[in-house]
């Protein structure tokens, strides 16, 4: 058997699985509460690794190791932001959103959001809380589509970047419309030990082969500017401080992203399994991401020279391990980006079908709804990944950031103080939304750098947007 043999026969061994779990779980899908919360029954441990690997990307293996590789010892801030983010959801956010999830029988995100007011209110907070999220996780998943595009093509040389997209995006699409959320969390969990693995095995494999004693000593030979210092070639208080708050301001975008905290809605009542899924997931955090960054590190010493640093993950897969191991590596890439895909094509489906009223009639009607929703927003999803060029990491960023300033400062103050105006809810929505994608914006088209806030501009992205957004939503808290 060749390599390329090999590896096809485990990435098509481990597929089969999923879809296997995709059967299986519609037997589990009876209704709309099924399909977009597992009944609430979701054990602690599958609830912790699903929404783990929901929120851990394509941007997790391959834009956390690349930013390692290409940029060095700066990317260490990643880790106590993505840590501090984990941690922020599953002390703050996870026991507060269960319980008033449960009071108001919400099945989304939105509905939470959208709990108080007239009728009509509601119906505007929802119209607007949708239209970001779609907005956002259209851009996310094409993100998730690409990531699957460069894993199959650094693979397999004579495989086109745009049958390796439409090839991992069929797959997504087949378990995520067999079995919902039932499915999407059972082959979360399985991918997210997918990813754990291989968060120990690759790095200790490249640490093997560059050698362990003069690792620190290599890396200050490499030819980067600032390659091991903690703010890379900046210099000057000002500008390693922006870029710092930057970083960690990533953290601050898990409270809102939806597609993650679902499964706090779904996590079964109790305070064991919550205890119980804390640990859990922040574990396999520290692990996985601890990783990555030794990942990039040591690929930079074993191969200096590479096209795209986003490639560091399988390049080492492929050139320092067997055929079978190099296929589960692969797969655990392709894990990153369904883990994630397919609870954001959920969240979708819910946010036209449940939230924007478009369903009718039975739950079975919504069930079957849901599922052609799915359908067509796979489709667009995946001409994005064709169409849009980007690098992962910054594309990630820019949906996480817009959705994070957009809901997390919001759904935090409804589920720890109490409900928020009407116009207040709007407001912050919209003002978090719109001031990240504004600071993205004006990065991209080089006005920031121009007016001498480069090294600012991912806390103008990511911690001024949260910060107004916050100061908005606790401003126009309903008294009790």
């Amino acid at each position: 058997m060749t390599r390329t043999q090999a590896v096809v026969a485990t990435l098509v061994a481990y597929q089969v699985v999923l879809v296997v779990i995709g059967f299986l779980a519609q037997r589990r899908t009876r209704d709309g509460e099924d399909y977009f919360l597992a009944g609430r029954r979701l054990g602690p441990i599958v609830a912790a690794i699903s929404a783990s690997a929901s929120s851990s990307s394509a941007w997790t293996l391959l834009g956390v190791s690349g930013m390692a590789y290409s940029s060095g010892l700066s990317a260490l801030w990643l880790f106590p932001a993505c840590v501090g983010g984990f941690c922020l959801n599953w002390f703050v956010l996870a026991p507060a959103l269960g319980r008033v999830s449960r009071e108001r029988g919400a099945l989304t995100v939105t509905e939470v959001l959208a709990g108080f007011g007239t009728m009509g209110q509601r119906r505007h907070i929802k119209l607007v809380a949708s239209i970001l999220v779609l907005l956002a996780l259209l851009t996310y998943v094409a993100s998730q589509f690409q990531g699957a595009g460069k894993a199959f093509a650094n693979t397999f040389p004579d495989l086109d970047f745009e049958a390796a997209v439409l090839l991992g995006s069929a797959i997504v699409v087949l378990y995520t419309l067999l079995g919902g959320f039932w499915a999407a969390s059972l082959t979360d969990t399985l991918q997210g030990f997918v990813m754990a693995a291989t968060a120990v095995v690759l790095p200790i494999g490249v640490l093997a082969h560059v050698g362990f004693a003069d690792f620190f000593a290599r890396l200050e030979a490499v030819d980067v500017p600032g390659y091991t210092s903690l703010v890379g070639p900046r210099s000057g208080f000002a500008a390693a401080l922006g870029f710092v708050a930057g970083l960690l301001g990533i953290g601050l975008g898990y409270p809102g992203q939806p597609h993650v905290v679902n499964r706090f809605m779904a996590l079964r009542e109790g305070a064991r399994e919550l205890r119980v899924a804390r640990r859990v997931a922040i574990g396999w955090a520290v692990v996985v991401y601890a990783g990555m960054i030794l990942l990039g590190l040591g690929a930079r010493l074993a191969f200096p020279v590479l096209d795209d640093g986003e490639n560091a993950f399988t390049t080492v897969a492929n050139r320092l391990f067997p055929p079978m191991v190099s296929g589960v590596m692969v797969a655990a890439v392709l894990s990153a980006v369904m883990s994630t895909a397919d609870s954001q094509l959920l969240v979708a489906a819910s946010t036209i079908t449940s939230d924007l009223g478009f369903s009718g009639g039975s739950q079975q009607k919504l069930l079957a709804q849901s599922r052609w929703v799915v359908l067509v927003l796979s489709a667009c999803a995946v001409l994005a990944a064709l169409f849009v060029e980007q690098k992962i990491f910054d594309l990630v960023l820019f949906a996480w950031s817009a959705m994070g300033a957009a809901f997390g400062p919001l759904l935090l103050v409804v589920c720890l103080r109490g409900p928020v105006s009407y116009r207040g809810t709007l407001a912050s929505m919209t003002a978090g939304f719109s001031l990240s994608v504004g600071a993205y914006v004006l990065g991209k088209l080089g006005f920031v750098g121009a007016m001498g806030l480069g090294a600012w501009g991912g806390t103008l992205e990511r911690v001024l947007p949260f910060v107004v957004a916050l100061a908005i939503a606790v401003s126009c808290r309903k008294p009790k």
